[in-house]
């Protein structure tokens, strides 16, 4: 049995959660690899909506190991506010373990000031953060400040490290941006009450996911985001904080790359973004309008309207390269349904050149680029009784095999619809 990891190929929001909740009865372990609670997973088991922020989709099966890794920065209060909320609800099964790495750092009280500061000064150059203070998080981790989860556990290393944090976040927030002082007692309570709460699902979640591939078992890596939104490869700088694409996710669980077989790429059957930045084929009209609505396309994190467009097959090509994705999941095909002609955007075009199979490096070379689209033919049917690949239409397998064709890499799986059972499966990644 084969170890899958699941990216998404836009700016996210393309349905993982449903994916990974879906792949989740195939591997024995679900593991979280980065990002933080700037993520939103929506589930819909049973007509019941679902959505989590830090916790693996795999959560809400039977007798698995669900691990959030340490490239993950955990916000304790959430972490635990998830845990009470699935518990209340019957939703974490008695024989279904949770750890979370004793490495992940910690997102604290300066790191959402710190954002949300930020962002209201920046005057009309937003990146659109979520406020959740990912950032600032991840920038302490990288500047050797941060506070790790086994840190936090330590109550003198805890007050030495949060003193000195406290002492140079307030120097920054008063003396730049003419905020309020954090005060570093309440911050001090506040967060040892969160270390005895998490306590119990601590661990070294290297080893322990070392011992589950020892064993056999299989692993299912899941990231946050999309890969258009890494720190590296994404459209900069209107990115995440962390690496969203498939490599990471050997560094953010800290196992091997060896171990890491298959990767799913689940892909929208159009593109949305949420907040700022490019978005090439962005539709300000009627169709936009329609893809949002019947969509549903609603930030799951932050309640944003998410913009929307025609699928575009260049930031697609580019995210199979990047990851090294060997299969595809198609979500949310059931949103085009109505619609008389489809659009892929198969390059973009600048005054100077043509770019069909990367996106170009800078915001203004990007913004000065159009479209190039192919346009193909839609279908009236209701597709959400399909559960297999001849039971769609005729021009809605045509628009999956150009979109194959364009990505290079075969579609594994279709959904037609949020329900879990809603799904045409094509290839199980977990059997290559």
């Amino acid at each position: 049995m084969a170890n899958v990891v699941v990216v998404g190929t836009q700016w996210g929001d393309e349905g993982k959660g449903k994916i990974v909740d879906r792949y989740a009865k195939d591997a024995q372990v679900i593991a979280r690899f980065q990002g933080g609670n700037n993520a939103g997973h929506t589930l819909v088991v049973k007509g019941e909506q679902t959505i989590l922020h830090l916790i693996p989709s795999g959560i809400l099966h039977n007798s698995k190991v669900c691990i959030i890794g340490n490239g993950v920065v955990v916000d304790p209060k959430v972490l635990i506010e998830e845990i009470e909320s699935l518990k209340n609800r019957g939703l974490f099964p008695p024989d279904t373990r949770l750890f979370v790495s004793e490495k992940a750092h910690t997102i604290m009280p300066y790191h959402r000031q710190v954002d949300l500061a930020r962002e209201a000064h920046k005057s009309g150059k937003k990146i659109g953060t979520t406020g959740r203070g990912i950032g600032p998080a991840y920038e302490d981790k990288i500047s050797r400040v941060g506070i790790r989860i086994c840190d936090l556990l330590d109550e003198s290393l805890f007050r030495e490290k949060l003193a000195l944090n406290v002492e140079e976040k307030n120097f920054y927030l008063t003396r730049l941006f003419g905020e309020e002082p954090i005060k570093e007692q309440e911050i001090f309570d506040e967060y040892r009450g969160y270390a005895e709460k998490i306590r119990p699902y601590v661990a070294d979640t290297s080893l322990i996911l070392e011992q589950e591939i020892k064993l056999g078992k299989s692993i299912l890596f899941e990231g946050a985001q999309g890969c258009h939104l890494d720190i590296e490869h994404g459209t900069y700088p209107f990115v995440t904080s962390s690496s969203t694409v498939a490599g990471n996710a050997s560094c953010g669980t800290g196992i091997g790359p060896s171990s890491l077989h298959e990767v799913v790429g689940i892909c929208k059957a159009y593109t949305t973004r949420v907040g700022e930045g490019p978005f090439l084929t962005e539709l300000n009209d009627e169709i936009g309008n329609r893809l949002q609505q019947v969509g549903q396309e609603f930030g799951a994190t932050t309640g944003r309207k998410r913009r929307c467009g025609w699928l575009d097959m260049v930031l697609v090509r580019q995210a199979v390269r990047v990851s090294g994705i060997t299969g595809l999941a198609i979500t949310k095909l059931d949103v085009l349904t109505g619609l008389k002609t489809l659009k892929l955007c198969v390059g973009y075009q600048s005054d100077s050149a043509l770019y069909p199979e990367s996106v170009p490096p800078t915001p203004n070379l990007l913004n000065s680029c159009k479209p190039v689209y192919e346009e193909m033919e839609g279908w009236t049917e209701d597709i959400r009784n399909a559960r297999q690949i001849d039971e769609l239409p005729v021009n809605a397998r045509r628009y999956l095999g150009r979109l194959e064709t364009l990505a290079g890499v075969p579609v594994i799986l279709v959904s037609v619809g949020a329900g879990r059972e809603e799904t045409i499966v094509l290839k199980n990644p977990f059997s290559a």
